[in-house]
């Protein structure tokens, strides 16, 4: 079993019921594949609007508890915010204890919130 996986959900529509269909047909299917490979997977989306906010975390939670013991989380990250996304895809690597979660790396400074 590999350390970790990265699931890429960015690009889906900017309509939260559009999105949120999309995401199960289209990213689901990736993300079910990668449970039996990796110890622990991250999904990245795009920002979006508060009105994305439930439909996503209730997805990656419900995935992390079918995923149990391999460890689900998301982050939501610009595409040209490298160094953050990558420093936030490492702390959730290394932070054992964390599934179902979804972080927002900050566009301006890379930080986590």
């Amino acid at each position: 079993m590999r350390a970790g996986g990265f699931i890429d959900a960015q690009g889906l529509s900017k309509k939260p019921l559009d999105a949120a269909t999309e995401f199960y047909q289209r990213i689901v299917p990736s993300i079910r594949n990668g449970m039996s490979e990796n110890s622990d997977l991250i999904v990245v989306f795009d920002p979006a609007d508060h009105s994305h906010d439930k439909w996503r975390l209730g997805a990656i939670q419900e995935l992390a508890r079918e995923a149990a013991p391999c460890r689900i989380n998301a982050v939501v990250a610009l595409r040209d915010n490298l160094h953050g996304t990558a420093q936030t895809m490492q702390y959730l690597h290394d932070a054992s204890g964390i599934t179902g979660q979804i972080l927002t790396v900050d566009a301006i400074s890379g930080e986590r919130h």
